[in-house]
């Protein structure tokens, strides 16, 4: 047969999905490749993560189109033998230069913004090490929460052992770390091959935060530096906890709030929230009240819920 793929958000990070894809269909003997208006194809698989990426591909010529991915369907997943294919990376020559997979699966938290327990559930294990890495020495791993798993444990003390580079990119869990002085000594011993994520999406999360990095520092963990994923909610909230973020020299990352809804309007404050926070220039200038976005407005008006 003749498979073609679309990754709907584009490839500008590599889809997971459709690598694994691919490497299933060439063991049966298929022809892969990214799928174009000029061709036909027995199957095209799309793959959207996003619900909020424009998704028009009505000129697409096949005999079945496929759809999945968190952006169609988060209960939607690989089949078994597929899932478990070892990722065909020839579909992002240019792009790869780590092994890209997951240690956990799931996670033990039910945060009402996330959608990882309508998709994934309760943590469990997922994979080894050895078999994301295949000789390779840099990683980057997309777990939810790697701490909350004894097998995410064991898999990063066999990740110091190896002297992989990781990078644990949807970032860590500060209370899980702030709680436990063994796991931060643990993490100390990691080589970061990116900066040291955690995420601090409420106000109640600055003070873990705050312990978390304090044990990692006193450790001696060294990334490049320490990075906090901020999911802007309240205006006031958000306000506060970039600027503690700043107070105790950790970069924060603003995320506009999703609801998952494929029409949402990110408010204007959120996305002038972001922009000011995201670029450090920017960010280590001024304060957020003083910056101006567009001429003729300061952020300080957003203050006045009349502006919100």
């Amino acid at each position: 047969m003749k498979i073609g793929l679309i990754s709907v958000d584009g490839h500008s990070y590599p889809n997971l999905a459709l690598m694994k894809i691919s490497a299933f269909h060439k063991t049966q003997g298929d022809s892969v490749e990214w799928a174009n208006h000029l061709e036909h194809y027995d199957v095209v698989y799309k793959s959207k993560v996003f619900t909020f990426t424009p998704d028009d591909t009505t000129h697409i010529d096949a005999g079945e189109i496929i759809c999945g991915g968190t952006g169609y369907d988060p209960k939607k997943a690989l089949r078994y033998d597929v899932d478990r294919m070892f990722p065909d990376y020839s579909l992002y020559p240019y792009q790869l230069h780590e092994m890209y997979g997951f240690l956990t699966r799931g996670c033990i938290r039910k945060c009402p913004w996330c959608i990882v327990p309508i998709k994934e559930g309760n943590i469990r294990p997922y994979n080894d090490i050895e078999e994301i890495a295949r000789g390779f020495s840099r990683v980057v791993l997309m777990d939810n929460n790697v701490l909350a798993s004894m097998h995410g444990l064991r898999q990063i003390e066999k990740i110091i052992k190896l002297k992989i580079k990781v990078d644990f990119n949807q970032g860590l869990d500060a209370r899980i770390i702030a709680q436990s002085p063994d796991i931060a000594q643990l993490l100390a011993r990691v080589k970061w091959l990116k900066p040291l994520r955690l995420a601090m999406d409420s106000e109640a999360m600055m003070e873990p935060v705050r312990k978390a990095v304090d044990l990692l520092r006193r450790y001696g963990a060294s990334p490049s530096r320490f990075f906090t994923y901020v999911l802007a909610t309240e205006l006031e909230d958000t306000y506060r906890r970039v600027n503690f973020c700043k107070s105790i020299s950790v970069d924060p990352f603003v995320q506009p709030f999703r609801d998952f809804t494929p029409h949402q309007v990110i408010p204007q404050w959120q996305v002038d929230m972001a922009r000011y926070t995201n670029r450090r220039a920017i960010l280590k200038s001024t304060d957020f009240k003083d910056y101006r976005p567009r001429i003729g407005f300061k952020c300080s008006q957003y203050f006045n819920s009349d502006n919100l």
